[in-house]
Formats: structure tokens, C-alpha cells, sequence
């Protein structure tokens, strides 16, 4: 796992931590597996593994499993950006228990706690 930090130019607030986690998107009673690329307090990354027929403003759940399927976080999603055979995701209201476990996912990558922080108090200024 390590942590990607993206270009100067690029104006994202919210340092993206590469993480494989079994992943599965939902939308409409239909799941889709998909490979998590990278993970954010704000969004995430997926690569396709089968074809889906999606369009930007999409919304679904995203969930990842972590911790050998013992947690997993139920993030709600709106598709943002299609580079096929990559999706872009940006995370809506998350509940309390995943946005603790994510929280603690994005620490203890980090390895920085002042950081998160700071990225926790952008996003809830951005709310």
C-alpha cells in the first residue's frame, strides 16, 4: 500500500492512498465487481473488471471489504468521470461507522494524523 500524492497542478485536496480491498458497486439490485485503484475521504478510483453500462450522475454504493471480510464500508457514490476501463467516483453522505473505519484506513496509511485532519475539516467546510 503506499501513498500517492498527486501532481502540483492538480488542485484535489484530498491525498488518494492506493489500497486493494475486494470491491463491489450496486446499483438498481444489480453488482458489479470492480478493482479499487485508489481511496480518498472525497471519492475513489475503480477499474472495470466486466463491462457496465453507466453514466456520469450515476449514483450507486460502493462497498469495500476490508480486514479479511470483517468491515466493510457502504459508501453512497455518484459517478463523476468514465476513462474506460477506469471510473471516478465522488463519495456523498457516508454513515458514521464507515466514515470511521475509512477515516482510520486513510491514518494508518497516512501516517500522518495532522494531515487527515485537515483534509476531515476541508470536507466538512465543503458540506
Amino acid at each position: 500500500m503506499a501513498v500517492t500524492h498527486p501532481p502540483a497542478q492538480d488542485r484535489r485536496r484530498f491525498t488518494r492512498i492506493t489500497f486493494d480491498a475486494r470491491t463491489e458497486l450496486r446499483i438498481n439490485g444489480e453488482r458489479w465487481p470492480v478493482q479499487l485503484v485508489d481511496i480518498s475521504l472525497k471519492g475513489l478510483l475503480v477499474r472495470l473488471i466486466d463491462p457496465v453500462e453507466l453514466a456520469v450522475g450515476d449514483e450507486l454504493e460502493a462497498r469495500v471489504t476490508l480486514a479479511r471480510g470483517e468491515i466493510e464500508l457502504c459508501l453512497p457514490v455518484t459517478l463523476t468521470r468514465m476513462t474506460p476501463p477506469y471510473l471516478g467516483f465522488e463519495c456523498g453522505a457516508i454513515d458514521l461507522e464507515s466514515i470511521s473505519h475509512l477515516r482510520r484506513l486513510l491514518e494508518l496509511n497516512l501516517g500522518d494524523a495532522s494531515l487527515l485532519d485537515r483534509e476531515l475539516e476541508q470536507l466538512v467546510a465543503e458540506e
